[in-house]
């Protein structure tokens, strides 16, 4: 294998310390008095972050871990209205979900999410005939307005000639829709600094400690740096607990009688090599409520997921042998065997879906957003889903304008006169980006066509920030690592301006570099050794 290229200016680059100051962050967090702090920096928690400060309400969010370091970077990467939904009834559901998935893809984030068409086998013996999935199909694309064509039966040797490693063997027909993709870390991060841009005060690495009481009521909390080991509070009016898994942890520094309002679901994934084009997924159904996605991604290939109850401590949530054992014979139904060696695995990861408390198992279980009010005022919500979370955001505002000690309306824009569909941060046609990024290249060098691509689908129109640094200095157009796209002023650029604080926070959601299996110890140590000279 190559050797890593030599960049020796990482720590004298001028951008280095320009952005967010992590002591300047404290004393503003400490020192002012907020209406609304929101605790855990999820998707969820930063949705309803950016509503608020658009809504002209001084907002804190703060995280113990990284911005959607836990159940939000750990998705399967769809943005989608659910087709499963469909055999339980949930038609108005599934609508609502296509309205807010073809927003984001058009208007939102149309650089961050992209179409996907997936391939639904059907084989002799499986839970479902190809005149219900073909019923099935069709009635999801109508309900998205066939805004993505028409859903239909295609023949099992043309769905072959797409996608060369679909097992063919008692194929009898193959389903066709169409949803979208993203990448889960990018798109929250995005959002992260929406949130800002409408005047947010955001932390990560910043773990509660203790809540503040005044008269009963929760009016801000404690907070401990786990960077630096610094302590400070927050004060605000209302105080939201977006902590995903650790909801009731939170709910609990309220009431230590409590009682639990939810259940998790562990959900895990594996990432392999592709050893051929996948022009569609491949969604396999494995029994009447589970299916199975083999998923082209990031040059990738990622299958997935499990569903089963997880009663352990969130943190140590992980892909055990047996999930890869399980994905890997899952995936086998509709996979030829070539594909799923396990030589080719790169990446094996696993989240927690926050589910509502309640009998049966969770694979039937509804995905429905919780929402509970505590006996001191705050607000907990959990769960949901990803292609919502905008939705999920507006409201949740509307809930928090009702409760006692919430802002008076005339304080603030009312959250029903929000724009709808305003962008995320470097919106911009990712095609154009790359093509300008290849014109504007110096003569002698700099970003090549595979790196224009990976930084337009990524960062949007923000990729010129990044090609600026390059020409400030050429080093930093070096790739990480000579397998994969990402250079180092990417690194240089998630340290100083999307606040990564760990060599995790860019190597797994920051870059691809942990998916693709690149993330090795020198470059480890590389990114650690730049993450120190801010």
């Amino acid at each position: 294998m190559n050797t890593l290229p030599r960049v020796p200016s990482l720590g004298t680059h001028p951008t280095a310390g320009t952005g967010p100051d992590r002591a300047e962050t404290r004393e503003v967090l400490s020192g002012a008095h907020f209406d609304l702090l929101v605790v855990g920096g999820g998707i969820l928690g930063t949705s309803v972050a950016w509503h608020a400060a658009q809504s002209g309400l001084r907002v804190a969010m703060v995280d113990a871990g990284d911005f959607a370091g836990a159940t939000s970077s750990a998705s399967s990467k769809l943005v989608h209205g659910g087709l499963r939904y469909l055999q339980t009834g949930s038609v108005k559901l599934v609508a609502e979900n296509h309205h807010e998935r073809r927003v984001l893809a058009k208007d939102v984030a149309p650089h961050l999410v992209n179409p996907l068409t997936f391939y639904l086998p059907v084989y002799k013996g499986g839970p479902h005939g190809a005149a219900k999935l073909g019923a099935g199909v069709f009635a999801y694309s109508a309900l998205s307005a066939f805004g993505d064509g028409v859903g239909r039966v295609i023949s099992p040797s043309k769905a072959a000639a797409d996608n060369p490693g679909l097992r063919t063997e008692n194929l009898k027909a193959v389903a066709v829709y169409g949803d979208h993709q993203m990448n889960d870390s990018r798109v929250a991060i995005m959002t992260v600094r929406a949130a800002v841009q409408s005047g947010a005060v955001v932390l990560n690495h910043a773990e509660v400690t203790g809540l503040r009481f005044t008269g009963g009521r929760v009016t801000g909390a404690e907070l401990k740096d786990r960077v630096d080991g610094t302590e400070f509070g927050v004060s605000a009016r209302l105080v939201l607990n977006a902590t995903g898994p650790w909801v009731d942890h939170l709910r609990r520094m309220e009431n230590a009688g409590a009682d639990p309002s939810i259940r998790l679901s562990k959900g895990a994934h594996v990432v392999l090599r592709r050893k051929a084009p996948w022009r569609a997924a491949m969604a396999t159904p494995i029994d009447k409520y589970r299916i199975t996605f083999a998923l082209p991604w990031e040059d990738q290939l990622m299958l997935g997921t499990t569903d089963e109850m997880y009663e352990g401590d969130p943190a140590d949530v992980d892909a055990t042998d047996a999930d890869v054992d399980q994905i890997l014979d899952e995936a086998a139904v509709s996979v030829k065997d070539e594909h799923l060696s396990r030589d080719l695995i790169t990446y094996a990861f696993a989240g927690l879906r926050v589910l509502p408390g309640g009998p049966g198992g969770v694979e039937s279980a509804k995905r429905e957003t919780v929402v509970s009010e505590g006996r001191g005022g705050m607000l907990s919500v959990a769960g949901g889903k990803w292609t919502t979370y905008r939705h999920i955001g507006r409201t949740v505002m509307n809930r928090l304008a009702k409760l006692p000690g919430a802002p008076l309306v005339d304080d603030m824009e009312p959250v029903r006169s929000l724009p709808r569909r305003l962008p995320l941060p470097g919106v911009a046609n990712p095609n154009a980006v790359a093509h300008r990024l290849l014109v504007d290249r110096e003569p002698d060098g700099g970003i090549d066509v595979l790196t224009a691509r990976h930084l337009a689908t990524h960062y949007g129109s923000l990729a010129f920030e990044i090609a600026r640094l390059v020409s400030e200095d050429p080093t930093l157009g070096e790739r990480i690592h000579p397998d994969g796209p990402e250079i180092w002023a990417q690194a240089v650029y998630a340290r100083d301006h999307e606040w990564a604080q760990t060599a995790d926070d860019v190597t797994r959601r920051r870059t691809t570099l942990t998916v693709r299996g690149l993330d090795t110890p020198e470059v480890r140590a590389r990114i650690e050794e730049l993450l120190e000279a801010r």
